[in-house]
Protein backbone atom coordinates (compact mmCIF):
# COMPACT_ATOMS: atom_id res chain seq x y z
CA UNK A 1 0.00 0.00 0.00
CA UNK A 2 3.07 2.36 -0.03
CA UNK A 3 1.68 4.00 -3.73
CA UNK A 4 -1.95 4.43 -2.26
CA UNK A 5 -2.60 8.33 -3.16
CA UNK A 6 -5.30 10.69 -3.34
CA UNK A 7 -6.69 10.80 -6.78
CA UNK A 8 -9.15 13.72 -6.19
CA UNK A 9 -10.75 15.52 -3.21
CA UNK A 10 -14.25 16.80 -3.50
CA UNK A 11 -17.14 19.13 -1.55
CA UNK A 12 -20.79 20.22 -1.72
CA UNK A 13 -21.72 23.10 0.64
CA UNK A 14 -25.33 21.56 0.20
CA UNK A 15 -26.88 18.53 0.77
CA UNK A 16 -27.26 16.97 -2.44
CA UNK A 17 -25.67 13.69 -4.17
CA UNK A 18 -22.57 14.86 -5.90
CA UNK A 19 -20.11 17.04 -4.43
CA UNK A 20 -17.56 19.27 -6.63
CA UNK A 21 -14.07 18.36 -7.01
CA UNK A 22 -11.52 20.73 -6.01
CA UNK A 23 -7.74 20.68 -5.77
CA UNK A 24 -8.05 20.57 -2.12
CA UNK A 25 -9.73 20.50 1.00
CA UNK A 26 -9.09 21.37 4.58
CA UNK A 27 -10.16 18.73 7.13
CA UNK A 28 -10.85 20.05 10.45
CA UNK A 29 -10.43 17.68 13.51
CA UNK A 30 -13.45 16.28 14.81
CA UNK A 31 -16.06 17.74 12.10
CA UNK A 32 -15.15 16.75 8.63
CA UNK A 33 -14.32 18.59 5.40
CA UNK A 34 -14.60 22.13 5.66
CA UNK A 35 -17.45 23.71 3.21
CA UNK A 36 -19.07 20.74 2.92
CA UNK A 37 -22.43 19.94 4.03
CA UNK A 38 -21.64 16.98 6.41
CA UNK A 39 -19.54 19.19 8.45
CA UNK A 40 -20.08 18.88 12.00
CA UNK A 41 -19.29 16.90 15.52
CA UNK A 42 -23.01 15.33 15.07
CA UNK A 43 -24.53 13.60 12.71
CA UNK A 44 -25.27 15.89 9.33
CA UNK A 45 -27.06 12.79 7.65
CA UNK A 46 -30.55 14.46 6.72
CA UNK A 47 -32.58 11.13 7.81
CA UNK A 48 -30.31 10.66 11.00
CA UNK A 49 -29.87 14.17 12.13
CA UNK A 50 -34.44 14.00 11.86
CA UNK A 51 -34.06 11.08 13.87
CA UNK A 52 -32.31 12.01 16.58
CA UNK A 53 -29.78 15.29 15.81
CA UNK A 54 -27.24 14.34 18.72
CA UNK A 55 -26.33 11.39 17.50
CA UNK A 56 -22.02 11.51 16.64
CA UNK A 57 -21.42 12.11 13.15
CA UNK A 58 -19.51 9.03 12.18
CA UNK A 59 -19.84 9.95 8.31
CA UNK A 60 -17.15 13.28 8.24
CA UNK A 61 -15.14 12.15 5.35
CA UNK A 62 -16.52 9.61 2.89
CA UNK A 63 -13.50 7.73 0.65
CA UNK A 64 -13.49 5.77 -2.33
CA UNK A 65 -11.70 3.77 -4.78
CA UNK A 66 -10.36 5.05 -8.30
CA UNK A 67 -11.02 1.48 -8.86
CA UNK A 68 -14.63 1.14 -8.12
CA UNK A 69 -15.18 4.47 -11.00
CA UNK A 70 -12.71 2.41 -13.27
CA UNK A 71 -15.13 -0.54 -12.72
CA UNK A 72 -18.74 1.42 -13.49
CA UNK A 73 -17.41 2.53 -16.31
CA UNK A 74 -17.16 -1.02 -17.89
CA UNK A 75 -20.69 -1.98 -16.69
CA UNK A 76 -21.35 1.47 -18.57
CA UNK A 77 -21.65 3.49 -15.99
CA UNK A 78 -18.57 6.83 -17.00
CA UNK A 79 -18.61 8.28 -13.29
CA UNK A 80 -16.10 11.46 -12.45
CA UNK A 81 -14.52 12.16 -9.07
CA UNK A 82 -17.34 13.51 -6.83
CA UNK A 83 -20.38 12.01 -8.73
CA UNK A 84 -20.80 9.25 -6.23
CA UNK A 85 -20.72 11.98 -3.14
CA UNK A 86 -17.36 10.86 -1.87
CA UNK A 87 -14.57 13.67 -0.41
CA UNK A 88 -11.65 11.80 -1.42
CA UNK A 89 -10.85 9.68 -4.03
CA UNK A 90 -8.56 7.29 -3.81
CA UNK A 91 -5.55 4.66 -5.59
CA UNK A 92 -3.92 2.05 -4.48
CA UNK A 93 -5.57 1.21 -1.33
CA UNK A 94 -8.34 -1.89 -0.54
CA UNK A 95 -10.59 0.37 1.40
CA UNK A 96 -13.06 -2.26 1.96
CA UNK A 97 -11.03 -4.57 3.57
CA UNK A 98 -9.19 -2.17 5.94
CA UNK A 99 -10.86 -3.13 9.46
CA UNK A 100 -12.71 -0.78 11.88
CA UNK A 101 -10.11 2.13 13.70
CA UNK A 102 -7.66 2.16 10.62
CA UNK A 103 -6.54 5.45 10.65
CA UNK A 104 -5.34 6.71 7.22
CA UNK A 105 -2.56 9.80 7.29
CA UNK A 106 -3.43 11.64 4.15
CA UNK A 107 -0.81 14.26 2.63
CA UNK A 108 1.24 15.84 5.41
CA UNK A 109 -0.65 16.75 8.09
CA UNK A 110 -4.08 15.28 8.19
CA UNK A 111 -5.21 11.67 9.84
CA UNK A 112 -8.43 10.35 9.74
CA UNK A 113 -10.10 7.03 11.59
CA UNK A 114 -12.30 4.33 9.67
CA UNK A 115 -16.02 4.41 10.91
CA UNK A 116 -17.47 1.65 8.65
CA UNK A 117 -19.36 1.45 4.90
CA UNK A 118 -21.62 3.28 3.04
CA UNK A 119 -24.86 2.25 2.49
CA UNK A 120 -25.83 2.86 -1.42
CA UNK A 121 -29.10 4.10 -0.76
CA UNK A 122 -31.90 4.82 -3.20
CA UNK A 123 -30.40 8.19 -3.86
CA UNK A 124 -27.47 6.44 -6.38
CA UNK A 125 -30.67 5.12 -8.80
CA UNK A 126 -32.05 8.41 -8.55
CA UNK A 127 -28.73 9.85 -9.91
CA UNK A 128 -28.05 6.55 -12.44
CA UNK A 129 -30.66 4.61 -13.11
CA UNK A 130 -29.59 0.61 -12.44
CA UNK A 131 -26.49 1.90 -10.62
CA UNK A 132 -27.15 1.27 -6.95
CA UNK A 133 -27.19 -2.52 -7.77
CA UNK A 134 -23.64 -2.07 -8.64
CA UNK A 135 -22.76 -1.12 -5.28
CA UNK A 136 -24.09 -3.85 -3.47
CA UNK A 137 -21.77 -7.25 -3.84
CA UNK A 138 -22.45 -10.68 -3.32
CA UNK A 139 -24.50 -11.92 -0.12
CA UNK A 140 -22.20 -13.30 2.90
CA UNK A 141 -23.51 -16.02 4.89
CA UNK A 142 -25.99 -14.31 6.49
CA UNK A 143 -27.59 -13.77 3.72
CA UNK A 144 -26.49 -9.95 3.77
CA UNK A 145 -25.33 -8.40 0.76
CA UNK A 146 -21.80 -6.61 1.01
CA UNK A 147 -21.68 -2.93 0.78
CA UNK A 148 -19.64 -1.46 -2.20
CA UNK A 149 -20.09 2.16 -1.94
CA UNK A 150 -16.76 3.17 -0.50
CA UNK A 151 -15.48 3.98 3.40
CA UNK A 152 -17.05 6.48 6.02
CA UNK A 153 -14.46 8.22 8.91
CA UNK A 154 -14.04 10.73 10.95
CA UNK A 155 -10.54 13.60 11.37
CA UNK A 156 -8.59 13.01 13.97
CA UNK A 157 -6.53 15.46 12.97
CA UNK A 158 -7.16 17.95 10.07
CA UNK A 159 -5.03 19.39 7.53
CA UNK A 160 -4.53 20.28 4.19
CA UNK A 161 -5.35 17.10 1.70
CA UNK A 162 -4.95 17.76 -2.08
CA UNK A 163 -4.94 15.69 -5.33
CA UNK A 164 -1.98 13.29 -5.39
CA UNK A 165 -1.24 13.51 -2.03
CA UNK A 166 0.39 10.00 -0.47
CA UNK A 167 -1.79 8.28 1.75
CA UNK A 168 -0.50 5.86 4.52
CA UNK A 169 -2.10 3.30 6.07
CA UNK A 170 -1.80 2.69 10.26
CA UNK A 171 -3.76 -0.48 11.05
CA UNK A 172 -5.41 -0.32 14.78
CA UNK A 173 -4.62 -2.97 17.23
CA UNK A 174 -4.99 -6.76 17.15
CA UNK A 175 -7.80 -8.20 17.27
CA UNK A 176 -9.25 -6.51 14.19
CA UNK A 177 -12.71 -5.82 13.23
CA UNK A 178 -14.00 -5.58 9.80
CA UNK A 179 -15.92 -2.63 8.38
CA UNK A 180 -19.91 -2.66 8.96
CA UNK A 181 -22.30 -0.02 7.72
CA UNK A 182 -22.67 3.31 9.90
Amino acid sequence: MSSAKVVSVSRNERHGFTKDAVPFVRLIAGEGVEGDAHLGATTQHLYLKRKNPLLPNLCQVHLLGQEMLEELAGKGFELQPGQLGENVLTRGIELLTLPVGTRLHLGDEAVIELTGLRTPCSQVDAYREGLQQHLWGARDAKGKRTRRAGVMSVVLHGGTVATGDAIRVAFPALPHRALGPV
